[in-house]
C-alpha cells in the first residue's frame, strides 16, 4: 500500500488447516487450525489472514496460493535438509498416507496464473487456494524417489507415529531449554505428524477462478530433477 502496488499474491501453506490429524481431499472451506504445533504454521495463518484482510483496501487486490512440499531442482532448503538428516530418518506411521507434492515450475506458474486473474472483483480476490499435483503420492515413495535422485539408500526401518511424536515433544523441551531458539531440534512434532498423516486437498477451486493446472508431473520433475544433479 505505501509503495502504492496493486496487486499481491501472497505464498502462504496448507499448514495454516493442519491440526495433526489426516486430511484427505478437503477444500478451501476447511477452517484453520485452532491449534498448532510449529510457529512457522502459526505465522503464515497470521499472515494469510492479514494479505486477505487487505483486499479492498486502498485500491490493493489480494490473494494466496497454498502449494504443499515444494520440491524440483535448485531447492535451497528441503533436499539439502533431506540429505543432512537421510542416514538418522525413520519411515514414521503405516507408511501409506499420502500427501499433495507441489513440482516448483508448476508452483511458480499457480502464482502467475493467480496474479495475472487477480483484481478488486475477480473471482480469486481476498481468498486462498491449495494447489499441488492434482495426484496425491505416499509421502515415503516421493521421499525414495528423492533419495534415488540424490544417489542416497532410501529411509531404512519405520517407528510408530506415537514415537517419533514422543520423541519431537521430548527433543522441542530439550532444545529450547539447551538452546534457546537458536538451534533447531532434529524432530519435532510438527514433522513427525507430517510424515505420518496423509495431507492432500482438492484443487478444483484454483482450476476454477484462475485455470490451474499442474503443467509437469511428478514423473518428469523426478527426471527432471535427476539430470541437475548429475555432475
Amino acid at each position: 500500500q505505501k509503495l502504492r502496488i496493486g496487486r499481491l499474491v501472497f505464498t502462504s501453506s496448507p499448514s495454516v488447516v493442519f491440526s495433526g490429524k489426516d486430511i484427505c481431499g478437503s477444500d478451501e472451506s476447511l477452517p484453520y487450525a485452532r491449534k498448532h504445533l510449529a510457529s512457522y504454521s502459526y505465522t503464515k495463518m497470521l499472515a494469510e489472514k492479514s494479505v486477505l484482510a487487505a483486499h479492498g483496501e486502498k485500491f490493493l487486490a489480494t490473494t494466496a496460493i497454498r502449494p504443499h512440499l515444494i520440491w524440483g531442482p535448485g531447492d535451497p532448503h528441503f533436499l539439502p535438509r533431506l540429505r543432512e538428516q537421510a542416514r538418522r530418518l525413520r519411515k514414521v506411521g503405516n507408511l501409506k498416507n499420502k500427501v499433495d507434492v507441489t513440482y516448483v515450475e508448476n508452483a511458480a506458474e499457480a502464482h502467475v496464473l493467480a496474479l495475472e486473474e487477480l483484481s478488486l472483483e475477480s473471482p480469486n480476490g481476498g481468498r486462498a487456494y491449495f494447489v499441488g499435483q492434482e495426484r496425491p503420492i505416499e509421502i515415503w515413495q516421493f521421499i525414495d524417489n528423492l533419495l534415488d535422485c540424490m544417489g542416497l539408500p532410501p529411509v531404512p526401518g519405520r517407528i510408530p507415529a506415537f514415537l517419533a511424536v514422543t520423541s519431537g515433544l521430548i527433543m522441542e523441551k530439550y532444545y529450547r531449554f539447551r538452546y534457546r531458539y537458536d538451534k533447531e531440534p532434529p524432530m519435532t512434532r510438527f514433522v513427525a505428524l507430517n510424515l505420518a498423516r496423509s495431507c492432500y486437498f482438492s484443487h478444483a477451486q484454483a482450476k476454477r477462478d484462475f485455470k490451474y493446472k499442474p503443467r509437469v508431473s511428478i514423473e518428469e520433475g523426478f527426471k527432471n530433477l535427476r539430470a541437475s544433479l548429475v555432475p
